[in-house]
């Protein structure tokens, strides 16, 4: 084996809520991921396959080739859940000092797996989690598709280096991990300096976090034969509103 991963600290499910209200972040298994979804870990590989040919996101500033995404946006209320109409991906540059201050439009989530069972399952799964912490009458959420490669060398999952996102909530699902090396996670405490490393490698594995309380980054990727790369779904809870664009709200 190559180099030696760092696992993470997982939390049983039944302590899930308890952990991320005391603790600010949680992991879990990819096995208590399908159980809070109330899926199979079957179900949940069977989404793995949408990753493949995601669009180049067109907006690094960095003039990297490496990163890959797809976008879709959702309002759940109760056991409602709601796509919206294609909307900007935008961040404040207080959150996002690289990319912040811009709408960014990216490809829409392929229709077939908006309507997939399992992956509506997986946003609700997280949405009832939730609910138990901070009871809201809308979430919402934005769910990302990421694909992170190496065909530049080099591979930065978080090119903004370590950052909150401006939710809630961030839950961050590692999907795959072929044919590289690094994409380690850490965590700080965003009121001290404590913080934590690891690497998520379980396919449908689980990093959770408060994102008010937690700072978090990923470290760049790096190919162990001619080509690598990261797969993983990020999903943001917030309770006050998507986040806008200034001159949008203003239209």
């Amino acid at each position: 084996m190559p180099n030696a991963l760092l696992a993470p600290p997982l939390t049983p499910v039944k302590e899930l809520a308890g952990a991320l209200r005391t603790d600010g972040y949680v992991v879990a298994s990819a096995e208590s991921v399908a159980e809070i979804s109330g899926l199979s870990l079957g179900d949940l590989q069977g989404l793995t396959p949408f990753w493949e040919g995601l669009p180049r996101d067109p907006y690094l500033k960095d003039g990297g080739r490496y990163r890959f995404r797809r976008h879709a946006s959702y309002e759940i209320k109760g056991e409602q859940l709601h796509l919206v109409p294609h909307r900007a991906h935008w961040q404040s540059v207080n959150y996002n000092a690289l990319h912040g201050g811009i709408e960014r439009w990216f490809e829409p989530v392929q229709e077939k797996l908006l309507n997939d069972p399992a992956w509506q399952a997986v946003l609700m799964g997280i949405a009832h989690l939730l609910n138990s912490l901070k009871p809201v009458t809308t979430w919402f959420v934005e769910a990302h598709q990421f694909r992170i490669d190496t065909t530049d060398g080099i591979g930065r999952p978080t090119p903004e280096g370590a950052h909150r996102d401006g939710v809630d909530f961030v839950a961050v699902f590692l999907l795959n991990r072929v044919g590289m090396k690094g994409g380690e996670t850490r965590i700080f405490n965003a009121a001290g300096s404590a913080g934590l490393r690891f690497t998520l490698a379980q396919p449908w594995s689980l990093l959770l976090m408060n994102d008010e309380r937690m700072i978090h980054e990923s470290t760049p990727i790096q190919p162990l034969g001619d080509y690598g790369y990261r797969d993983t779904l990020v999903l943001t809870y917030r309770s006050s509103g998507f986040q806008d664009s200034p001159n949008r709200s203003q239209q």
